[in-house]
C-alpha cells in the first residue's frame, strides 16, 4: 500500500475511533493529513472508496494479530481468530461495523474467508460443506461483536464469549462426525 495513501486511511480510522463514523468527512480527513479534500482523491477516491479502504485496513490489522496464531492444532487456530475479531471490534467500535456493512474490498478482505477455510479443511469438514460453514462461523464472529460494540447486545464477560467459542469448535467436530 502506498504511504500516502496508508496515512490517510490510518488518519480517517483514528478520526472515526475518536469521534464515531457519522464525523468522518473528506473534508475532516484531509484536515488531519494537511491536504486539501480534493488532494484526497488521487490516494482514495471519493468517500464510499475511503470507507472501502477502511474495511481493508480493519481486515490488515486482523490478519496482522492472527498471523503469529500458527498453532497446528485448528481449534486453537478457531479460538485465537474469534478472539482476535472481538479485540478488532473493542479497538475500533466505530468502524468495525463496515466489516457486515460494506463488502469486502481488498485483496487483503479475502484472508478472513480463507483463514476460516483453512481451519475447517484442517479439520476435516468435508469440502462441500466449508464455504457455507465458513460463511456462518464468519457471520457470527463479526455479528457478535458487532451487537456488543453498537449496544445491540450487552457486552458478554470474557468468559462468556469463551463458551460461545467452544460451541464454535463442537460445531465444526459435530459437522465432521456427521459426514
Amino acid at each position: 500500500m502506498d504511504d500516502k495513501r496508508r496515512l490517510i486511511l490510518d488518519q480517517a480510522l483514528a478520526l472515526v475511533d475518536e469521534r464515531g463514523l457519522a464525523a468522518m468527512s473528506m473534508r475532516a480527513v484531509a484536515e488531519r493529513v494537511g491536504l486539501t479534500s480534493m488532494a484526497l482523491y488521487p490516494y482514495v477516491g471519493g468517500k464510499d472508496a475511503l470507507l472501502d479502504g477502511l474495511v481493508d485496513l480493519l481486515h490488515q490489522e486482523l490478519g496482522s494479530s492472527v498471523a503469529g496464531a500458527g498453532d497446528p492444532d485448528w481449534r486453537t487456530r478457531l479460538r485465537a481468530l474469534g478472539r482476535a475479531v472481538r479485540q478488532l471490534a473493542f479497538a475500533h467500535p466505530g468502524a468495525f461495523p463496515l466489516l457486515l456493512n460494506r463488502s469486502a474490498a481488498g485483496a487483503s478482505a479475502s484472508w478472513l474467508t480463507a483463514a476460516l477455510r483453512g481451519i475447517l479443511h484442517d479439520a476435516g469438514v468435508d469440502a462441500a460443506r466449508v464455504p457455507g460453514l465458513a460463511r456462518m462461523i464468519c457471520a457470527f464472529l463479526l455479528g457478535y461483536a458487532t451487537g456488543e460494540v453498537t449496544g445491540g447486545l450487552p457486552p458478554g464477560p470474557p468468559a462468556e464469549f469463551e463458551a460461545n467459542l467452544a460451541d464454535l469448535v463442537r460445531l465444526v467436530e459435530v459437522t465432521v462426525r456427521a459426514a
